[in-house]
């Protein structure tokens, strides 16, 4: 019997790879939509519209009270650019992902996120308690952006193959 203090102590952690799993799918989905749509602006608003629809049926099936928006209105500014930073991250990913790959995009996405959560980490931005950088974040970033060097360049140096175009397409 699997003891139940572990399984909720690891749960946000597996979530939170599962999370991370699914955001090649999610980039190769917004390019590829925006590939069938003309535009990868299209694939972008066809993620977000979905996206959207979910969360709303979500909030329904699971009635979800109504929020208190005075709140939110006293709040600071940076409560309401959560919705445009995610337009952009899911619109770079409709965009860049052709170009870059899943991997060459989510290697410069992580390394672009860890960057930063290290910065609003030792500065405490945005409600969080500060962690001051340290020699060994400082060699973690390194690696990262070393990683990143290693992934870029052997995607580089490595011929594509357009599975995509391949794939014989549905006449009519």
């Amino acid at each position: 019997m699997v003891n139940k203090a572990l399984i909720i102590a690891f749960l946000p952690l597996i979530l939170a790879l599962l999370a991370g799993v699914v955001l090649p799918y999610q980039a190769a989905s917004n390019a590829a939509v925006g590939r069938a749509l003309g535009h990868w602006l299209w694939g972008a608003f066809t993620s977000l519209t979905v996206s959207s629809v979910v969360v709303i049926a979500a909030l329904l099936i699971l009635r979800v009270p109504m929020p208190d928006l005075g709140k939110a209105l006293q709040g600071p500014w940076w409560l309401w650019i959560g919705g445009v930073l995610g337009a952009l991250y899911v619109a770079a990913a409709a965009a860049l992902t052709p170009k870059l790959g899943t991997a060459g995009f989510l290697v410069l996405v992580v390394a672009g996120q860890i960057l930063t959560s290290v910065i609003v980490d030792h500065f405490g931005l945005m409600g969080v308690s500060a962690k001051p950088v340290s020699l060994p974040r400082i060699a973690g970033v390194i690696l990262i952006l070393a990683g990143v060097f290693l992934v870029q360049s052997t995607w580089a140096a490595s011929p594509s193959v357009d599975r995509a175009a391949s794939v014989k397409q549905p006449e009519g």
